[in-house]
């Protein structure tokens, strides 16, 4: 028998000088001999661990390249979401694990880096080659010991560490990658420049319309019309010669003009390390340098990486220490550069106006992207260290003392600067035509008032874990390991923010230069600090290497929850108790007759209850806070009464969760199955609430609701072929999850979690009774048979009544990879399939503005638009009688009645004309790799050479509805459903990549 005291669980922190390595174990394909790392740093065999988890290894995170651990692990792990919610420079993500289980809580999982708490930014900042595995714990009860701070599951990340063997070993990496915009929305190609009634320029009438050569919308006339279509025309503002840019009349690029803005991207990644060791002792060195350019001309990205972790044993002590710093700069415009090109029609070749600044652009009511880029930019410097120690010290074989600390300290300096343009002092000339002598100011064009902000942050991290163990054998069959401690997290952010407007001597980007200073008050200014102190306990238990039960407790308290009573100094604070219990079985260890017929190798059943919360209210919330009124302290001397507080006695969100898992093996692990069910109730739901205006406030942050999640999780795993020369591996993994709002508190049927921005009448919602969150908004009044109903003058008939429109996530998840290695040739593809979610397009209310979207050229503009099969009542609101409509919108049958309509209420009158559905197939990754045969090398000093091609979201599929107009899992807001035109399009990532060990 094996015992649980060398082979279950041991408390070896970042070291594992007295077992078996993870990273040796984790070689294995035997599922029961897997060693993987939980929470607090301890390790157990898979058939120990009771709750749902996988791990992702070195190879799989490696195999496309990926930039970050993010990216590295989409499309992976069942029931991880990480969706990238802006392709920028420097992506940002947002990940979910298992559904939403709080309303306003951050969803972002917790990140433990060997053994310690660390950030969600360092996570993605990491270099994927200097990872060992990924242990991703999707059960609460895994991530019980975490209490408060788990609570949305955790990411336990283990790095590489020194070989114990003498000899010194160097790895080098380095890759190519070339990035494409990839998925524009796609654009309607029939009609070009102009507007209805814009003679200024040209009185000529096209079948109802005028041509523009400077409008910034494509409701001109046909590209087919023969008194116009493909004759050499004048498009733009007249450059700074008095002349104009002259261009076909036609459609370019196959109405993809845009794409010509955007350049083909370039990423370096290149790297090194050294390791080397003893018996007793190792030393692992890494330094790794990203240069991203970015598809914006200008927009960059540089980020140094040095990593050093080193580990001593000395008689019964050990030590442990790492150090990772991180230095990162981004240079890069403001996303909405690219809202100014969607406008663009499809006629004007972007880039004959690279050098014709704001003045000579192609039109008036809009930037030009060449010159917009360079008048608006960010700078980000970002530098981290985090250092990490480890020591243990063994009194006896059966009782020893452990600590595991880190400090994370963190500088970030933001700048932002607009350059100004006075759109007043430029005159057009254009001698012959109604806009010469006008100022582009007159003409439509905004003046730009130049503005500078610096904001400098620091923070200081600390968290540390003090545990005392014990590992005894009871008897011959049963194993009994403990583990006792303390916990404390101390957290402390400071940001100091200056700026204004109106900048002195152009160019000159310092807040002395400011000649409108911003009230200090108005900006982020300020400090926050937190902590929180917990006492933990882990209790293991082994019966004959079959049979495990798992015990967790934990007291916590946190200074976000503390009280200080009105007029006193005094802080009080209450200690929340979370625990778990949980067991796994392993039949097929139990009864050894189950796996003599060779076709079933492997069962083990586990199931856990565990209780837990999530303290989702800010550092000072439960304070009696002021707020500075306008005009501080000159005009307004007082404080105002903060009239949106925080209950204080709330307590944190209570989560209960049960759940059971299965997992089995044929044919000696040929075929593997592996299931998941559970249900989490998270009771006192924390979420801002409106109150009566009789009590002085607006709203009341407290404890007002329940909402329970429930989800379902399948993987299988076959390998058809397996030889010495050749083998193929095939994954799936099914996922559902849903989350149902409970109750919201007395009288409350919905919380609004976010807005579009963009004037359309919809909202994302959490919905007393419905699925979380919804996007709720105007929808079109219908007929029985579902005809949208018009009144008479065509206009859709609506209810402001906000209804349901779809919902964010999707019904369910499908993953798919297979991995197929002839020899030293290995090809792995990763993709996956999502239904059932929608999200608002932003996109798709802007192209229809613009004349761009492919609807508004699904009918004869000369005569109008009539809402297609629309009907009119022609009977009563108590008898109503629908016929077919015959009413073109506005009652105009005209081009000038369809151009005023889709430039005006298209645009804010109906939320449900904008939710696209978001199913989507992408294939996430495509990596084919060439292992060099060490024969070829024996005779030299390249001890492993491998050479890669790969792609990163190679190819995706989107719904019919969504005519690219967004990523669907692109998001302005952070809970997700509302794709804004202030995100880049998607890219698509070709590359190379070369790995050699000497």
């Amino acid at each position: 028998m094996k015992k649980l005291t060398t082979s279950v669980l041991a408390v070896v922190l970042t070291s594992t000088f007295a077992m078996v390595s993870a990273q040796d174990t984790l070689r294995t394909q035997d599922i029961r001999e897997v060693v993987v790392t939980g929470a607090l740093g301890i390790k157990k065999r898979q058939d120990a661990v009771v709750t749902s988890n996988k791990v992702v290894g070195n190879a799989e995170l490696n195999q496309a390249s990926s930039p970050s651990l993010s990216q590295a692990l989409i499309g992976k792990v069942s029931g991880l979401q990480i969706n990238t919610t802006n392709s920028g420079v420097n992506p940002t993500t947002k990940i979910v694990l298992r559904g939403f289980r709080s309303i306003t809580g951050d969803t972002n999982p917790l990140v433990v880096i060997d053994g310690v708490v660390s950030t969600l930014t360092v996570f993605n900042q990491l270099p994927p080659d200097i990872v060992e595995n990924v242990n991703v714990i999707k059960g609460q009860q895994g991530s019980s010991l975490y209490g408060s701070q788990g609570s949305n599951g955790v990411i336990v990340v283990t790095t590489k560490r020194g070989s114990k063997s003498e000899r010194v070993t160097v790895n080098l990496s380095s890759s190519i990658e070339f990035t494409n915009a990839y998925k524009l929305p796609i654009r309607q190609k029939l009609y070009g420049q102009g507007y209805p009634g814009e003679a200024d320029y040209s009185a000529v009438d096209y079948n109802g319309t005028n041509w523009v050569p400077y409008e910034n919308t494509a409701w001109g006339p046909a590209f087919n019309d023969p008194n116009i279509g493909g004759q050499l025309i004048e498009v733009g503002l007249p450059q700074a010669n008095g002349q104009f840019l002259k261009t076909t009349y036609s459609a370019k690029d196959n109405g993809n003009n845009i794409k010509k803005f955007f350049d083909t991207g370039i990423m370096l990644k290149n790297g090194f390390n050294v390791n080397m060791g003893g018996p007793d002792s190792y030393t692992f060195l890494s330094y790794d340098r990203l240069e991203n350019e970015f598809i914006i001309p200008g927009d960059k990205l540089k980020r140094n990486t040095i990593f050093l972790k080193s580990g001593k044993k000395i008689g019964n002590f050990r030590v442990d220490a790492t150090l990772n710093i991180i230095d990162q700069t981004t240079d890069q415009t403001n996303a909405n550069l690219y809202a100014q090109m969607l406008q663009t029609p499809t006629n004007v070749d972007v880039t004959a106006f690279k050098n014709s600044g704001f003045a000579g652009n192609y039109s008036p009511f809009v930037y030009n992207p060449y010159t917009m880029k360079d008048y608006f930019r960010g700078k980000s410097n970002l530098t981290s260290a985090s250092a990490i120690l480890s020591m243990a010290y063994e009194f006896n074989k059966h009782i020893s003392l452990s600590y595991n600390g880190t400090l994370y300290m963190m500088g970030q300096d933001v700048e932002n600067h607009v350059d100004a343009f006075d759109a007043t002092a430029v005159v057009i000339n254009a001698p012959g035509t109604g806009i010469d002598g006008l100022t582009l100011r007159q003409f439509g064009m905004r003046s730009l008032t130049s503005s500078y902000n610096k904001a400098v942050s620091r923070t200081r991290n600390y968290y540390g874990d003090l545990m005392l163990n014990f590992k005894y054998d009871l008897t011959d069959d049963i194993n009994f390991v403990a583990n006792i401690g303390n916990n404390i997290t101390d957290n402390y952010t400071t940001t100091t923010s200056v700026g204004g407007t109106n900048l002195n001597i152009p160019g000159w980007y310092n807040a002395a230069n400011v000649v409108n200073a911003t009230p200090y008050y108005q900006l982020n200014n300020g400090f926050t600090r937190s902590r929180l102190v917990a006492l933990f306990a882990n209790v293991d238990l082994g019966y004959k290497d079959y049979l495990f039960l798992n015990l967790t407790g934990r007291g916590e308290e946190t200074s976000r929850l503390s009280v200080r009573p009105t007029y006193t100094l005094d802080l009080k604070n209450k200690i929340y108790p979370y625990y778990s219990a949980g067991a796994s079985f392993i039949p097929t260890k139990a009864f050894t007759g189950l796996t003599s017929n060779n076709i079933l190798s492997y069962l083990k059943v586990s199931g856990s209850y565990t209780v837990t919360g999530n303290a989702v209210v800010g550092a000072y919330d439960l304070d009696e806070i002021g707020v500075f009124p306008t005009g501080y302290p000159l005009t307004n001397s007082s404080y105002l009464l903060n009239r949106n507080p925080t209950n204080q006695y709330i307590k944190p969100e209570a989560t209960k969760t049960v759940e059971g898992n299965v997992s089995l093996g044929f044919f000696k692990d040929r075929i593997t199955i592996d299931g998941s069910a559970f249900q989490t109730i998270t009771d006192r739901l924390i979420t801002g609430s409106t109150v009566s205006t009789t009590t002085g406030i607006s709203s009341l942050t407290d404890n007002v609701g329940k909402i329970k999640n429930t989800g379902f999780e399948l993987d299988l795993g076959l390998t058809p072929f397996k030889s010495k020369d050749f083998e193929w591996n095939l994954k799936g993994s099914y996922s559902k999850y849903k989350s149902l709002v409970q109750d919201l508190g007395e009288g409350i049927n919905e919380v609004n979690l976010a807005a579009d921005t963009y004037g359309i009448p919809v909202g994302i919602f959490a919905v007393k009774g419905e699925q979380m969150p919804v996007i709720k908004g105007v929808r079109y009044e219908r007929d029985p048979s579902g005809n949208i109903i018009v009144d008479e003058n065509g206009l859709p008939v609506t209810n402001s009544k906000y209804e349901i429109l779809g919902k964010v996530n999707p019904d369910y998840v499908i993953g798919f990879s297979t991995n197929v290695r002839y020899k030293g040739l290995t090809l792995s593809v990763t993709g996956d399939y999502r239904t059932g979610n929608s999200f608002v397009a932003d996109t798709k209310s802007l192209l229809g503005f613009s004349g761009a979207l492919e609807k508004t050229v699904e009918f004869d503009r000369s005569q109008g638009y009539i809402i297609p099969g629309s009907v009119q009542n022609t009977g009563t609101a108590a008898n109503p009688i629908y016929t077919p409509n015959t009413t073109p919108v506005l009652n105009d049958a005209s081009y000038a009645g369809a151009a005023n309509y889709f430039t005006s209420s298209y645009q804010t009158a109906v939320g449900e004309e904008f939710v696209v559905d978001g199913t989507a197939l992408k294939i996430r990754e495509i990596a084919l790799s060439y292992q060099i045969p060490k024969s070829i090398l024996s005779t030299t000093f390249v001890r492993t050479l491998a050479v890669g091609v790969y792609a990163r979201n190679a190819f995706a599929w989107y719904a019919k509805s969504n005519r690219n107009f967004s990523d669907p899992e692109t998001s302005s807001v952070g809970i997700g459903g509302i794709a804004a035109t202030s995100q880049f399009p998607t890219t698509r990532v070709f590359g190379f990549s070369l790995n050699a060990s000497f």
